[in-house]
């Protein structure tokens, strides 16, 4: 049994015994502990755009996976958007650029932007692999020249990028980070285990709203045509155990869009689009007390 492990006060998360088979996971922590079903976790109403946002708190507006689709989305009033990642369809120059053309149209006072499994030129790694292999999945990607791409997130110059990085906006600590467990070797693939608990250790205490890409085990994480979870149980048990964010934003899996919560954290799946890439789930809005400036 591997969790949290409490050491002076300090909560240390382990690599679990079902971290490689999320699906088994999520049916034994289901039946041993009932760790998804009331009173534990709840599904949640989106607010409704027209509510009034309520006094001393900031309104946060979720995108994910608009995978270069952004023209017909309806973006509700707000005070800060969070994207979640996989604003492109390859990480391709162009197509970041006409991201953030996108984002330079909106009023949001603060925008804040992670990479997903899409993003491929922002994964340095992923690209030095992938220049060195006549690679044919990936053809207007691998025909780039390194200076093409190296500066690509300099493009995004009407948000903040982070990328395993944090930033204090309004008064909320929010973190975001890319990466997701293996899935047909994208961008920011990590096998299941160590290497993505590696990347979650690096998640701070005391963060406010937490952005990744892929979501934790058991939260909007179900893909109903192959019958399994697919959510990562260490990013799970950071966020339930060490962390506690009041938000964790993420995307990943379109089939996964919704709201729940633990009654600590709001767990939101904000992907616009469907499984079949269709732009057509609404953004998802949330209201968050502000910080009190101690």
């Amino acid at each position: 049994m591997a969790h949290g492990i409490a050491s002076q006060g300090k909560v240390t998360i382990t690599v679990d015994e079902y971290s490689s088979n999320p699906t088994q996971a999520f049916t034994h922590y289901n039946i041993n502990q009932s760790r998804f079903q009331p009173p534990h976790v709840h599904m949640v109403d989106p607010t409704l755009y027209d509510t009034p946002k309520p006094a001393g708190h900031t309104r946060f507006v979720c995108v994910s996976d608009t995978h270069s689709r952004t023209d017909g989305i309806q973006m509700p009033y707000g005070d800060v958007l969070l994207h979640t990642g996989d604003f492109t369809e390859l990480g391709l120059p162009s197509e970041v650029k006409k991201f953030n053309d996108w984002l330079g149209g909106l009023p949001y006072e603060f925008k804040v932007v992670i990479a997903g499994n899409h993003e491929l030129t922002f994964d340095k790694d992923f690209m030095a692999e992938l220049v060195k292999q006549d690679y044919y999945r990936f053809p207007s990607v691998s025909k780039l020249k390194p200076e093409d791409f190296d500066d690509v997130q300099d493009l995004l110059t009407n948000c903040v990028y982070l990328q395993d990085s944090d930033v204090t906006v309004k008064g909320f600590r929010i973190y975001g980070t890319p990466w997701s467990p293996w899935f047909n070797g994208w961008g920011f693939n990590l096998p299941r285990g160590q290497s993505l608990l590696d990347k979650w250790n690096q998640v701070p205490e005391g963060i406010d709203i937490l952005m990744t890409h892929c979501p934790p085990l058991g939260f909007r994480d179900w893909v109903p045509k192959e019958l399994q979870r697919v959510g990562c149980v260490e990013l799970l048990n950071t966020v339930q155990r060490r962390v506690r964010p009041k938000l964790h934003a993420f995307g990943g899996i379109h089939e996964g869009y919704g709201i729940m919560t633990d009654g600590c954290t709001t767990f939101i799946n904000s992907s616009t689009c469907t499984v079949s890439f269709q732009p057509t789930n609404p953004p998802i809005v949330f209201d968050l007390p502000n910080p009190s400036s101690s």
